[in-house]
């Protein structure tokens, strides 16, 4: 495997940087480095996606015949690497790669001509609804029920840990529509609007605090909701855990290095500010050892991305790889985290409860401790959940020893 970059590909990385340069204004910039979850308000998201869409890079994995822009593996890889180096906004996964995945590949030819160029121009939110209070990690007991009644499910139960569920337009649902047989098989995978009646959202509020624009997540209530089945259904009825796994293989198996580079050197910066016994941490040897593993499990996991990458470049598919990255990155981005904490010392402390608001002032003499501090222990907590999310990495590991070693 060749790991250097063509002529062709090096002329792309240019590309890529200028246009970053040209459109990722200081403003975007400012409000991004204040963020707790590493995400924008709604309308700071909403205008970056279509600004990518614009340039023909938000939905770089689609298929050409679904407006994706063909690029090879290389490009996909230089471009992820170049946005996380200059730190950009993160973008929602929710429709563009987790939902219209399943719809392409599994959804009727209705479903694909409504939804597809909605999500490839940001017109509408979606999120997603699988966990359910008793139902994470062990998704298939699920109990939120599709009745069918006439042409239409009656929907009634809830579904927890839902990320922006208050922004959102649609849902994409795991619902149960049998009771027979082992419970995986009695599962379906539904789409339909947040404003129908019978469904109301209710915010979650964490560590973070209150605030309106970086509330990420909440618990979502369905009450006799109807949806009419021919437009509801992805699919076939009782066949959602295929096309659930399919999405959490997809979900599992992003690229983590490029991110964790950013993450890492960000870190550095702060131990640069720090001091330490007279001098800035980042010479203290301890410390310096800490990052010096870091970059080596991240350079490590490099490797095995562009490996792995390549290998789908040249059609293969990915099966418990997806259940590795997702352990080994989720687990670095804890470590970049810890890090930080200890990089920043007792400036963690003091809570910020709106940093957005600071952005909007413009000023930030009144805060009880320095600004590029005030997001550190933020992000720690909010990192916590990342070996939980997309299926624990407790249970990730299952599926690598069944899988891989026949444990």
């Amino acid at each position: 495997m060749d790991l250097s970059f063509t002529q062709e590909e090096l002329a792309f990385q240019k590309e890529v940087r200028d246009w970053i340069a040209e459109n990722y204004s200081e403003d975007m910039q400012r409000q991004n480095s204040l963020s707790k979850t590493n995400y924008l308000d709604k309308e700071g998201m909403i205008k970056w996606q279509r600004q990518l869409d614009d340039r023909g890079w938000f939905v770089v994995n689609w298929p050409d015949e679904y407006g994706g822009p063909g690029l090879t593996a290389a490009q996909r890889y230089i471009l992820n690497m170049e946005m996380s180096a200059a730190g950009t906004p993160t973008t929602s996964p929710m429709g563009k790669s987790m939902v219209a995945p399943v719809i392409m590949a599994f959804g009727n030819d209705a479903q694909k001509a409504e939804h597809l160029p909605k999500i490839k121009r940001s017109e509408i939110w979606w999120c997603q609804g699988y966990s359910e209070p008793g139902s994470g990690s062990d998704l298939a007991s699920l109990q939120m029920s599709a009745v069918r009644d006439g042409d239409e499910y009656v929907l009634n139960g809830s579904k927890i840990w839902t990320t922006h569920a208050q922004w959102a337009d649609w849902i994409f649902c795991l619902v149960r529509t049998s009771k027979e047989g082992k419970p995986q098989e009695g599962i379906s995978f539904l789409i339909f609007p947040m404003d129908l009646p019978g469904i109301s959202v209710s915010p979650l509020p964490t560590l973070d605090g209150p605030m309106e624009n970086q509330q990420e997540i909440n618990q979502v209530y369905f009450e006799d909701v109807r949806v009419k089945i021919s437009d509801a259904l992805i699919g076939e009825e009782n066949k959602g855990w295929t096309y659930a796994k399919y999405l959490l293989q997809i979900e599992r198996g992003n690229a983590y290095a490029p991110g964790l580079k950013s993450m890492l050197a960000k870190t550095k910066k702060l131990a640069s500010v720090e001091q330490s016994n007279g001098a800035p941490l980042i010479q203290a040897p301890d410390f310096q050892r800490k990052i010096a593993n870091m970059e080596m499990k991240i350079e490590a996991l490099n490797a095995t991305e562009l490996r792995i990458f390549s290998a789908l470049s040249a059609g293969q598919g990915v099966g418990p790889e997806s259940s590795m990255l997702k352990c080994a990155g989720s687990e670095v981005q804890q470590l970049i985290t810890e890090l930080s904490l200890e990089a920043v010392g007792g400036y963690a402390a003091p809570f910020v409860e709106d940093m957005f608001a600071v952005a909007r002032a413009g000023a930030n003499s009144d805060l009880p401790t320095p600004e590029y501090a005030a997001t550190v222990s933020p992000r720690y907590f909010n990192y916590r959940k990342a070996s939980i999310y997309a299926g624990s990495n407790e249970i990730q590991r299952n599926i690598m020893s069944k899988m891989v070693l026949g444990l």
